[in-house]
């Protein structure tokens, strides 16, 4: 079980496809989502979200795509989930002071910690982290690449 939407999964899974296979040229988002099986209409509008928030860059024209906007070990995986959740909950999210009172004072508290704390370890591992572990276990599509930027 995750408590991550399934949105938020496939893109983290294109931003880590695009920290392996993005050199030289960018990564088109038909190639994700035939790498990773995962299908297209999820990722352009998150794809989209996270080149305005400077982890991705997009490039236009006919060999465009998308690339990492900076280092990969320089992107938390926790920065990536909060991004795309925060996206996705759009008018959903329960705002402090809703609900019931044992929901104010009993759950809610004890649910925003406990998010709280998956995101600060999340914030510990970053894509670099999750590529290493990738190659590691001898997963397809994972080259051996350096991680600088001129």
């Amino acid at each position: 079980m995750s408590l991550l939407s399934r949105k938020t999964l496939y893109a983290l899974d294109a931003v880590v496809d695009i920290a392996y296979n993005a050199r030289p040229d960018p990564v088109q988002s038909k190639d994700i989502a035939r790498r990773q099986g995962i299908p297209q209409r999820y990722l352009e509008a998150a794809m989209q979200r996270l080149v305005r928030a400077d982890v991705l860059r997009g490039v236009r024209g006919p060999r465009g795509g998308y690339r990492l906007a900076r280092e990969r070990r320089r992107i938390s995986v926790g920065e990536v989930v909060r991004l795309l959740t925060e996206f996705e909950a759009g008018e959903e999210t329960a705002e402090e002071g809703q609900g019931s009172e044992l929901g104010r004072r009993v759950v809610y508290p004890r649910l925003q910690a406990a998010e709280e704390e998956m995101l600060r370890r999340l914030d510990q591992l970053s894509i670099e982290d999750l590529c290493r572990e990738a190659q590691a276990a001898g997963l397809s599509g994972v080259a051996e690449r350096a991680d600088f930027t001129i």
